[in-house]
């Protein structure tokens, strides 16, 4: 069997301390081991230019290497304090808001160059909208409990019950936190280590990862922001219930927040996969109700722990407002026409757009016969007309409703993080609209995708980037395609 070719710089599981130099797209800072032959690169997630990383070797190739970040030994010069618990999810924090839009913005562009060969690029982008809650955004947390924690001091794990975030890279450590965070809410982070102690003084495990079994799993808090209100689910096992009051923990946490929480749900999950909700598990309310509710562009929104919903509300206002302006910013090209609203899940994009133009007709499309279901549902909660909802599948719509054939002029794209396959996006040329509203959380995957819609004679019109989620590397993109 032939060799592969391997290089000679560095092995795969090797821990390596390196020199940050330039900034990739997706968060990948790029260090370089240099020789005589040339420059090697390996690639590493959540760094900086400027920083000094530890870091282990997971893939390697003739040409580069890509390794997981272990700890950053020395930050960059461009970092700040903050008075903030720092985690996982918020790589970039140190980072002034300024430089993470630069970096975002530059590396965002150059895929469509790299990949999607658009050489004119910086002449067609619109805008950077930054999120209009830099800290504090996310509406949503799922905090775990673990029987191995990670010791600050030592820099090793140690056997201790902890509430909070895995440590980076490591699936069985957990690693306590002790306050805000700076991206959720700050009075829920600043009292987790209450509920802990609580936790604690019951006597019960929590889950041990390598050895599968315990009792605490998950602790998940979603939050409205239109009523400030937090809805609770206590993800545990079945095992040890009996010896544990729900009742009592749901008075606990009515004690902490008050008129703040609107309800509290218990999971039993005894399946060993690391989720939060269990496909064969049950879950049951323990106190208040079980949806809050949360207002998108005047519209309202019922939200239950399940369902999806934009992470942070305030910002997808805005990511939504792009993309009213771009499919509304020809009325001609909208007026008594169809606009088609695929990968529609809860139809919150149909629904906005609907309550903006008197004379579009809006048809959301999506395979998840569920999420119609509770589109359907916003829909008339919100008293809007003109919508029409259909489960289905993109390439099998037109055979089923012949109606619209030639019809549909504006298509809404807003497809989940692995794009649209290319068998999907050659159905979606084939409904030959004229122009097309493509948001993605995903430009790696856009910029393939532009490559196809441009040979089928799209061409990118405008592109604005959104900062949904500062201090991480996600950004997202939304581009009108025309004929």
């Amino acid at each position: 069997m032939p060799s592969r070719e391997r290089n000679k710089f560095v092995k795969k599981n090797q821990v390596l301390e390196l020199k940050i130099e330039d900034y990739a797209f997706g968060g990948k800072g790029i260090a370089r081991i240099r020789s005589e032959e040339g420059d090697f690169v390996v690639f590493v997630p959540n760094t900086l230019p400027g920083q000094l990383v530890k870091a282990q070797i997971s893939k390697s190739s003739k040409k580069y290497a890509e390794a997981k970040l272990i700890d950053v030994l020395e930050s960059s010069e461009d970092e700040v304090e903050v008075p903030f618990q720092d985690i996982p999810g918020a790589p970039y924090i140190q980072l002034p808001i300024e430089l993470q839009h630069q970096y975002k913005k530059e590396s965002t562009l150059s895929l469509f160059k790299r990949i999607g060969k658009v050489a004119n690029i910086e002449d067609l982008f619109d805008e950077f909208v930054s999120s209009p809650n830099v800290f504090h955004y996310r509406n949503k947390m799922e905090y775990g409990f673990s029987a191995i924690g990670y010791d600050r001091i030592t820099k090793r794990d140690k056997d201790e019950f902890t509430l909070g975030f895995k440590r980076r890279g490591v699936w069985w450590m957990g690693d306590n936190l002790d306050k805000d965070s700076g991206l959720f809410d700050k009075q829920m982070e600043d009292v987790l280590k209450n509920i802990r102690a609580y936790c604690i003084d019951t006597g019960l495990p929590p889950w041990h990862g390598p050895k599968r079994e315990g009792f605490f799993r998950y602790f998940v808090v979603r939050k409205s922001f239109k009523t400030d209100e937090l809805l609770c689910n206590l993800v545990t096992t079945s095992g040890d219930l009996d010896q544990f009051d729900l009742e009592k923990f749901a008075a606990f946490l009515k004690g902490i927040f008050g008129e703040r929480l609107a309800g509290l749900l218990h999971t039993i999950n005894d399946e060993t996969g690391d989720r939060t909700i269990a496909t064969s598990g049950s879950i049951k309310l323990i106190y208040g109700k079980d949806k809050i509710v949360e207002e998108l562009l005047g519209l309202n929104f019922e939200i239950s722990m399940k369902s999806f919903f934009q992470t942070n509300p305030k910002c997808a206002e805005k990511l939504y407002s792009k993309v009213v302006e771009y499919v509304l910013e020809d009325k001609t090209k909208v007026d008594n026409t169809v606009v088609m609203d695929l990968f529609c899940g809860t139809g919150t994009i149909g629904q906005i757009v609907a309550s903006k133009s008197e004379n579009a007709k809006i048809v959301g499309v999506d395979i998840v016969a569920s999420a119609i279901a509770d589109a359907e549902k916003n829909a008339k909660r919100n008293h809007i007309e003109g919508l029409q909802f259909y489960a289905a599948d993109v390439g099998k719509f037109l055979y089923a409703h012949p109606a619209y054939k030639n019809k549909i002029k504006t298509i809404i794209l807003d497809p989940a993080r692995a794009g649209i396959a290319p068998k999907t996006l050659q159905k979606i040329i084939a409904l030959n609209a004229d122009r097309m509203v493509y948001v993605s959380c995903n430009p790696a995957t856009q910029a393939r995708d532009t490559v196809l819609l441009r040979e089928a004679g799209y061409e990118i019109k405008k592109i604005s980037l959104v900062d949904q989620f500062p201090h991480t590397a996600h950004i997202e993109t939304v581009v009108l395609f025309e004929k």
